[in-house]
């Protein structure tokens, strides 16, 4: 176990439904706690059972459907492509299951809001797998905030480049697979910034520049929320740009690389002319901390999944899609 895990909490049996790269991760860091997953389902069946063979799944599913009925399941790991996460989301939380989705968790806000009152009539949790409201590096910074070591937030600036192969039949460029940066690597870039704003921001302006199959390639963002904390975030699928965050407050500024797995941030103190650098948690863990945090949610003893952060975050989203015209096949 790692460091500050609870020995005496239940162990919850999981299903992941997708087994791509994350579904790897997830079931590799629970091998190393000595734990496995209880199921797989895939599209493609043969795939989900190479991926029970590799991970000692005890059950793989002919057809996916019949995940969300099994008893046996209490929580399902979404990391389907993002199109299809509502309709999966649906049916688990109507047959009682308990649900961590892959982020963008839905395609846009009226779809989460569904499934929030989905998941509240049915008794079950619901939440987005978000590292950044999870790893311990920013529950630490937050210690560090609230002591008022800082002062108040004036801004955040915070990045996220990729550098894909320019085919458009991949997720990243096809239309068909919701792909384009904001529901990929921008969401990542909002929940930093939703993370250090003491508000949603009511005010949002933008550039966006279009790939040949109509998704967003790349954009700029201005974020302002009422009490008047700004953010920049600049967004781009086929240049290469660091993951960094920067939270602007009055007394200094704190500097985060690799921020969404982060664990090490760097504190600048305006007045004493010094700088702190902070090093908690791994980022190899991140996907635990997720489960760590889903677990200790359903068993009651505490919600940390901010989910209202990730319909914040849903809502600039839609809003900014909005701005671009920008819908997909399955909302037109």
């Amino acid at each position: 176990m790692i460091d500050g895990e609870e020995s005496n909490m239940k162990e919850y049996r999981w299903a992941t439904l997708g087994c791509g790269v994350i579904a790897n991760q997830l079931a590799e860091v629970l091998s190393k706690q000595g734990r496995t997953l209880y199921a797989v389902g895939n599209r493609t069946y043969e795939k989900a059972v190479a991926f029970a063979q590799k991970y000692h799944v005890e059950k793989v599913y002919n057809v996916i459907e019949d995940m969300f009925t099994d008893d046996n399941v209490d929580i399902i790991y979404i990391s389907t492509p993002h199109n299809t996460h509502i309709s999966y989301i649906i049916q688990a939380l109507k047959n009682g299951k308990h649900v961590l989705c892959e982020k963008s968790i839905t395609l846009n806000a009226q779809e989460l809001k569904q499934a929030v009152e989905l998941a509240k009539q049915n008794h079950v949790i619901l939440a987005e797998a978000m590292t950044i409201y999870h790893m311990p590096i920013y529950q630490k910074l937050n210690e560090i905030i609230q002591r008022d070591a800082l002062g108040a937030l004036r801004f955040v600036q915070v990045n996220f480049g990729s550098y894909k192969e320019y085919d458009m039949k991949n997720r990243f460029f096809n239309k068909n697979l919701a792909g384009g940066a904001l529901l990929d690597i921008g969401v990542y870039a909002l929940s930093f910034t939703r993370w250090f704003f003491t508000q949603n921001p009511h005010h949002i302006v933008s550039q966006v520049k279009f790939a040949p199959t109509g998704v967003d390639e790349q954009a700029g963002i201005l974020l302002m929320n009422e009490k008047q904390e700004m953010a920049t975030i600049s967004l781009s699928l086929h240049a290469k740009q660091p993951k960094r965050g920067i939270a602007a407050f009055e007394k200094g500024y704190i500097e985060i690389e690799d921020y969404p797995r982060a664990e090490k941030a760097t504190i600048y103190y305006t007045e004493q002319n010094k700088k702190e650098v902070i090093e908690i948690g791994k980022t190899e863990y991140a996907l635990l901390y997720e489960v760590m945090d889903m677990e200790k949610t359903v068993s009651n003893k505490e919600n940390v999944m901010y989910l209202q952060y990730s319909i914040d975050v849903m809502e600039q989203m839609t809003k900014l899609r909005e701005q671009w015209g920008l819908k997909y096949p399955e909302e037109e």
